[in-house]
C-alpha cells in the first residue's frame, strides 16, 4: 500500500497549529504501520527530523506554495501529476488543499472554514482562493476530517457534505507541556515581566484572534484592579493581518503589554505554564490548541462562547463574549478575585485534558484513512 502526503507545512522551528498536528499524527501513523510505504511531499528542502521511519520516502517537487497562484500551481499541476503517475492508495492533506484531477482518492484535514465567514480576516486574493477552491475540494474528497464537532457541522451545513463522510480527529498536547514549580514560574516571569504576574495569549496576531478587543479588555481589568499583572502576547505577525503593535500603542496600559513574537517551542512551554491565566478570546475557532496547553499546565482557561470553544473548553473554561470587551474583562477581574473560581477550572482542567492526545488524534486520523481505502 502506497500513501502520499502533503507534508509542506513541516518546516523546521515554524510548526503552528496545522503543523503541529501534521507533525503529531503523521509520525505516530509512519511508525505504526511499517508495511504502508508513505511518500512526504514537500515544497522546499526539509529536515530530517520529519523522516520518522524507514517506510517514508521524501520528495521535493516545486513551486514553494505560499501564495495562491502558487498553491494552484503546487496542488493543481505539481501535485496532481505526481499522483496520476504514481497512482497512490490515497492522498493525505493536512492542511486541507487538495489536488483536483488527481484519479486517486484523497482525503484532506479541513480545520475550519473561518474564511467562509469572516472574508475580510485574510488578503483578499488568499480569501478568494479558499472560497473559490474549498468548497471543490470538499466535494471531490473521498472523506473530510475535521478538528471538532462545531467544524463538522459547519463544513457539512455549508459546503453541503454527508455528515456520515465527516470524521472528527481533535488535536493533542504536545509532550514538553506540564506544571512549573513556584521558583520555575518566577524565573520565567523575571524574564518577560518583570517578576509580574500575566495573563496570557498564544496565537497569529489575525483579526479573528481578537486583539484589539483583548487590550480593550485588559485596559477595563488595570483600571478597576489597580493590579500590577500584565498582559503577554506570544506569537507570529502575519503581513496584513493586523498589527498588534498599534494595538498596544493604543492601549492606556501600554507598558504593561509585552508582545515577544513567535518562541521557540520549548520557551512557549515554559511561558504558558507560568502564567496566572490563559485569556484566549478569538471570535471564531475551529479548536483552540493553546486551551489544552493550558489545561495540561494547571493553568486557569478564559474562553470565548463561540464557535468550537465551548465543545473543546468543557466546565474548564470560563466563558465569555468575544464580541463584548466588558464580558471579556469582567472574565478577567472575576478570575483575579475568586481563588475558588481559578482552583475549580484547574481541577476540571486536569480531567478535561484527558480527552486530548495525539496517540488518540492519529488513532482517530488512521481510521479516516483507512476508510477511503
Amino acid at each position: 500500500m502506497q500513501i502520499v502526503v502533503n507534508t509542506r507545512l513541516l518546516i523546521s522551528n515554524k510548526l503552528d497549529g496545522i503543523g503541529w498536528f501534521s507533525y503529531q499524527t503523521l509520525k505516530r501513523i509512519t511508525q505504526k504501520n511499517p508495511d504502508v510505504h508513505f511518500v512526504f511531499l514537500f515544497d522546499r528542502d526539509f529536515s530530517d527530523e520529519f523522516i520518522f521511519s524507514d517506510n517514508i520516502t521524501p520528495l521535493v517537487i516545486g513551486p514553494q506554495a505560499r501564495h495562491p497562484f502558487l498553491y494552484y500551481a503546487w496542488f493543481h499541476l505539481s501535485v496532481k501529476n505526481l499522483l496520476n503517475r504514481m497512482n497512490p492508495d490515497l492522498f493525505l492533506s493536512p492542511d486541507g488543499f487538495l489536488a483536483l484531477g488527481a484519479k486517486c482518492k484523497q482525503l484532506p484535514v479541513i480545520h475550519d472554514i473561518n474564511f467562509l465567514h469572516n472574508p475580510k480576516d485574510l488578503k483578499s486574493l488568499t480569501s478568494k482562493y479558499y472560497n473559490h477552491f474549498f468548497p471543490k475540494y470538499a466535494r471531490a474528497a473521498s472523506r473530510i476530517a475535521t478538528v471538532s464537532e462545531f467544524s463538522k457541522e459547519d463544513i457539512s451545513e455549508n459546503y453541503h457534505i454527508d455528515l456520515n463522510k465527516i470524521d472528527v480527529v481533535y488535536n493533542g498536547i504536545n509532550e514538553g507541556f506540564r506544571p512549573l514549580l513556584e521558583n520555575e514560574k518566577q524565573t520565567v516571569k523575571e524574564k518577560y515581566t518583570q517578576g509580574k504576574p500575566y495573563f496570557l495569549f498564544v496565537g497569529s496576531q489575525s483579526p479573528r484572534k481578537n486583539l484589539n478587543r483583548l487590550v480593550a479588555a485588559f485596559d477595563q481589568f488595570k483600571a478597576e484592579t489597580r493590579s500590577d499583572f500584565k498582559l503577554l502576547l506570544v506569537g507570529a505577525v502575519y503581513a496584513n493581518e493586523g498589527d498588534v503593535k498599534s494595538v498596544i500603542a493604543a492601549s492606556k496600559f501600554k507598558e504593561d503589554i509585552i508582545f515577544t513574537g513567535r518562541q521557540p517551542q520549548a520557551e512557549l512551554e515554559k511561558i504558558m505554564a507560568s502564567a496566572f491565566a490563559l485569556a484566549f478570546v478569538p471570535y471564531f475557532e475551529g479548536f483552540g490548541i493553546p486551551m489544552i496547553e493550558a489545561f495540561q499546565c494547571n493553568v486557569p482557561v478564559i474562553c470565548s462562547n463561540t464557535t468550537s470553544l465551548p465543545e473543546i473548553a468543557g466546565d474548564a473554561g470560563f466563558t465569555v463574549d468575544p464580541f463584548e470587551v466588558k464580558s471579556i474583562a469582567k472574565g478577567m477581574i472575576e478570575v483575579y478575585h475568586n481563588e475558588s473560581l481559578r482552583d475549580q477550572l484547574i481541577k476540571n482542567g486536569k480531567k478535561r485534558k484527558e480527552l486530548f492526545s495525539w496517540d488518540r488524534s492519529a488513532d482517530l486520523l488512521w481510521n479516516s484513512m483507512t476508510k477511503c481505502l
